[in-house]
């Protein structure tokens, strides 16, 4: 397993050959890097591929990803392999972790004798069988948006049905799909359309209500590809809780260069502003007031950060000025 992660991670093994470690009793080279992959402020290792590590009381504080490639079938040994993916760490963004599950183990969550009675259908077919109730609404995908191929081996396969599954408050084991369960956690924070827009309209920083939303367990990356568009986060806020018809970043900056905004600013300062609106149509940009953006191509052509800020723009509070208006004209409505 390692070699074949090692083969799929040649560039990043490249850097450092400790990016995949073998960890296991027999391992001396790999016993020697189990403290630096305890460590949180240890770079290496990053993939780590053992046997008995996480039954063992190996605490991984950032542990984000947890594979199954193993037959277990014991309910106390599964808990224990889980348990090391439930530690909190805000410092550095770990807020939940992911199973990968080849073996099908983690039907050992449905474990009647400590959660009480099974409240799922375990005879319901998602393939076969028709919901009683009506689906939950999706938001539209794109038609020309290409389907991902899969394959087990040498033969090509489909996903049928996929199943996101959390711990309540309580600790309970719910089931519920990811665009109901962003549903619900934003409408915790903002009730209704209004409450969203004020608050969006009135932050400086947008990347704080990003920020908030992305720490309920909210993935911007998945809703996009569940929708089939390439959507800034307030788009897909809008478009998937408040069920608005939603606009691509490029329509955002198009509508921007069309009301003539820039006009009001001088010739450079312009062309920065201009260059900004262009790095948002194409990769979207959650940190606007992070000064590090000057320090890229193509705004780096106009000169250092500060002579960027105090030249052309006269200073850090006129620079921030600008930025925060031009993020008001993107989402003007």
């Amino acid at each position: 397993m390692r070699e074949a992660l090692v083969n799929e991670n040649a560039d990043f093994c490249a850097v450092n050959d400790k990016y995949v470690m073998r960890i296991t009793s027999d391992d001396d080279e790999g016993v020697r890097q189990l403290d630096h992959f305890r460590d949180t402020e240890s770079e290496y290792p990053v993939l780590v591929t053992t046997s008995k590590l996480l039954t063992t009381g190996a605490d991984i504080p950032t542990i984000k990803y947890i594979v199954l490639d193993s037959n277990i079938r014991s309910m106390t040994e599964f808990k224990q392999i889980i348990g090391r993916g439930t530690r909190l760490n805000e410092k550095h963004d770990k807020f939940y972790f992911t199973i990968f599950d080849f073996r099908n183990v983690t039907s050992l969550f449905r474990d009647e004798k400590f959660d009480g009675p099974i409240e799922q259908d375990e005879n319901f077919n998602p393939s076969t069988d028709k919901e009683i109730s009506p689906p939950p609404k999706k938001p539209e995908s794109s038609s020309t948006e290409k389907k991902p191929k899969f394959f087990l081996g040498d033969e090509s396969v489909d996903v049928a049905y996929t199943q996101e599954q959390y711990l309540d408050g309580n600790g309970n084991l719910v089931t519920e799909n990811f665009i109901d369960y962003t549903c619900r956690k934003v409408k915790n924070f903002y009730a209704t359309l209004q409450d969203f827009l004020t608050a969006w309209s009135s932050a400086e920083q947008k990347k704080v209500i990003i920020d908030e939303i992305k720490n309920q367990g909210i993935s911007f990356e998945e809703l996009n590809k569940i929708v089939g568009k390439d959507l800034d986060p307030f788009d897909l806020i809008l478009h998937i809780v408040f069920d608005k018809p939603p606009l691509t970043r490029k329509e955002r900056a198009d509508k921007v260069k069309k009301r003539n905004y820039f006009s009001k600013h001088g010739e450079k300062a312009a062309e920065i502003l201009k260059s900004l609106l262009e790095k948002y149509a194409e990769t979207g940009i959650e940190d606007w007031e992070n000064f590090d953006i000057l320090k890229v191509n193509p705004l780096n052509k106009y000169g250092t950060q500060i002579y960027i800020i105090n030249k052309i723009f006269g200073g850090k509070e006129k620079y921030l000025a600008a930025v925060r208006e031009l993020q008001k004209e993107i989402y003007a409505a």
